[in-house]
């Protein structure tokens, strides 16, 4: 996808937020429901991208991913009302005469971009977040997973116009064209040293950001432990 392209779709889906559109809760719960729809009737394809992408069973795509995802999914949909809703608060004195209140409200265009490793789950699962926010999104799925990066855009291609959600695919040439662009808030999962340039790049705008960066996962096992279990499970 071409630097014109990308900026095109940003430039439609700020039109979009601005709009109002996203803002009603209805709108964000029908958004929901249209993804657990898909994710239910295409179980099967995206098994099979997991598989042929990490080698995943049917089994495990499903339980550390597929599952998950319409767990997050249906419980968004069934509290987004709740996060929703305005919270009234103490009014300090010198404004008696007012009421005060925290009203949640979304950031605008975001930015999500997913790792090789659980490309559906760390995709899909910060989307519904943004939907159930009432944020249009851009979604960069990675390169290193393209059958999975492939089934995903079908999916949200056929569920959403890409004023509301867009898939960028490709590699290092779209990350850049993404970076340059203005968004509202971007969520990154992956590497420490490219998290390190999405900071830098969101900087230059101001963009809060949230990265969840790979690392060791130390384990300690003392004397107490079962020793065959413990190794079991830390290979797991």
């Amino acid at each position: 996808m071409t630097r014109e392209e990308i900026a095109s779709i940003v430039k439609k889906q700020r039109e979009f937020f601005e709009s109002g559109k996203t803002l009603p809760v209805s709108f964000r719960i029908e958004a929901l429901k249209k993804l657990r729809d898909a994710l239910k009737e295409n179980e099967e394809m995206l098994t099979a991208a997991l598989k042929a992408d990490l080698g995943k069973s049917a089994f495990e795509g499903f339980m550390c991913e597929v599952g998950l995802l319409a767990t997050e999914v249906t419980y968004m949909i069934r509290h987004v009302r709740r996060f929703s809703r305005e919270k009234t608060v103490a009014t300090p004195l010198p404004q008696f005469a007012s009421r005060s209140y925290v009203k949640p409200m979304p950031y605008g265009v975001t930015l999500i971009m997913s790792p090789w490793n659980y490309p559906l789950l760390l995709t899909l699962e910060p989307l519904a977040d943004a939907i159930a926010a009432g944020n249009t999104a851009v979604v960069k799925p990675s390169a290193y997973s393209p059958n999975t990066s492939e089934a995903i855009r079908k999916i949200l291609e056929g569920i959403y116009p890409p004023e509301f959600v867009s898939v960028v695919t490709g590699g290092r040439e779209e990350n850049n064209f993404l970076l340059d662009e203005k968004f509202d808030y971007i969520f990154f999962t992956g590497s420490k040293n490219v998290g390190k340039m999405v900071l830098e790049r969101a900087a230059k705008h101001v963009t809060p950001v949230t990265l969840e960066l790979g690392g060791k996962s130390p384990c300690i096992v003392d004397k107490s432990a079962n020793l065959p279990l413990a190794a079991k499970r830390i290979v797991f």
